[in-house]
């Protein structure tokens, strides 16, 4: 199924941080997990145009963040529907966000971090062509969690 992208409405940011509820370890991404990072994503002017929200079927069942960090390189996050993660649909869904950046930003490089207990994301990663470049630690929901930073070559097919 076709995804199209839009700058995420308020209404939108809203709609993802109250109802989008994550089960077990993946809690860990529920927007209200870390206030600091719930605050960014509820004010307009922090997200500044670099959030866009994923529609299928006339709904929302994604969003990404697209952050230029150098002059060849884009930074993205991501996050699927609760409803949707763990069905098979990751892959599908992370090359829709790469082949966004690569025709928006023409980027040579394309970066993510996730947390290193998500192993699942950390496989639909690497089979999309991302390698891990370093590991760090980072200070978020409560406590230091470890991170996987990864990066992904645009010169590669996907």
């Amino acid at each position: 199924m076709a995804y199209s992208f839009q700058t995420m409405t308020q209404q939108q940011a809203e709609e993802i941080a109250v109802h989008w509820r994550f089960v077990g370890e993946y809690a860990f991404y529920d927007m209200d997990a870390d206030p600091e990072d719930l605050a960014e994503f509820l004010n307009p002017e922090a997200r500044n145009n670099t959030y866009y929200s994923v529609i299928q079927n006339g709904g929302v069942v994604g969003f990404y963040s697209f952050t230029q960090t150098a002059q060849d390189t884009i930074d993205i996050g991501l996050g699927m529907k609760p409803d949707l993660t763990g069905n098979g649909k990751g892959n599908e869904f992370l090359k829709a966000g790469m082949e966004y950046a690569k025709s928006t930003y023409h980027p040579q490089k394309i970066t993510l971090s996730v947390a290193a207990f998500n192993k699942r994301a950390i496989r639909v990663y690497e089979k999309a062509g991302f390698k891990e470049t370093e590991r760090f630690q980072q200070a978020t929901n409560g406590s230091v969690f470890e991170f996987v930073k990864m990066s992904y070559d645009c010169t590669s097919k996907i």
